[in-house]
């Protein structure tokens, strides 16, 4: 704690010293930071919003989740995760209004540790807002739950839904966030991505984007999360997987970090 504080102190005192702030515009940051925790919501986390607009949660997401080459790359949970319903292979995650309008599309893939081998009975839980860029959580249209579900890997590890294609959306500027990428001449645009957080026993969670090729806001994300390793092809596709008529196929493979065995593990059995 001593060595947090310390290191944060440093830091703040050289911002004053830089910076040099007037005692009104002190008092007028403050300010700021109170209006943003005013806003948030079981729905909306406002302060979490401010993290990712300001590359903050990416530099700590990159700090805490390096590993061995072959690894899925970590990225942003973003201010709109909620848990998901759970849903068998297979099923649609989209039943609002959406489903009539959007793309459809498949998403499949496999869940494996690092060097390939299957991880049965991963858990897979996937969350997106709808074409018209909205979660859930912000559109009275949808149900609770909509756009959002948790699988089961089977026994090679694989997964595969239905749902539809994502769209580029902008973050909500009705906030501190908005207003703060309003003030800097900053764009609040996302790419389109789906949101996926994996977890197997003995490997490390996961929590990540899938990102989709050709996107115009690819190289200038508001959130800073997109690594080149999660940009997937939507390809076109007509008949297979259960569906009717022309829709995208968007693969994804999940590779999963082992974790280390506790200290009392023998060396010549722990990971290096």
């Amino acid at each position: 704690m001593n060595e947090v504080v310390t290191a944060l102190i440093t830091h703040l005192h050289a911002f004053v010293e830089e910076v040099r702030p007037t005692e009104e515009e002190w008092m007028a940051g403050l300010g700021f930071l109170i209006e943003t925790g005013r806003m948030c919501t079981p729905e909306r986390d406002e302060f979490v919003l401010l993290s990712d607009m300001l590359g903050l949660t990416s530099a700590v997401d990159d700090v805490n989740h390096e590993g061995p080459e072959g690894m899925t790359p970590s990225s942003v949970q973003g201010p709109f995760h909620s848990p998901a319903p759970a849903r068998e292979l297979g099923d649609w995650i989209s039943h609002g209004p959406e489903r009539d309008r959007a793309v459809p599309a498949v998403v499949h893939g496999r869940v494996t540790d690092c060097d390939g081998a299957p991880l049965a009975g991963a858990k897979v839980e996937l969350w997106q807002a709808s074409d018209a860029g909205l979660y859930d959580s912000q559109d009275e249209a949808q149900e609770p739950g909509n756009l959002r579900g948790l699988f089961t890997a089977d026994a090679g590890g694989r997964y595969w839904f239905r749902t539809i294609r994502p769209s580029s959306y902008p973050v909500p500027t009705d906030g501190t966030a908005g207003r703060l990428l309003h003030a800097i001449g900053r764009h609040p645009m996302r790419p389109a991505h789906l949101h996926y957080r994996v977890t197997a026993p003995g490997h490390r969670p996961l929590t990540t984007h899938v990102f989709l090729a050709g996107d115009p806001y690819l190289g200038s994300d508001a959130a800073f999360a997109v690594k080149e390793e999660l940009i997937r092809e939507a390809r076109p596709r007509t008949g297979g997987w259960g569906m009717d008529g022309p829709y995208e196929e968007i693969e994804f493979d999940v590779r999963l970090v082992p974790l280390r065995p506790p200290l009392g593990v023998p060396p010549s059995v722990r990971q290096p």
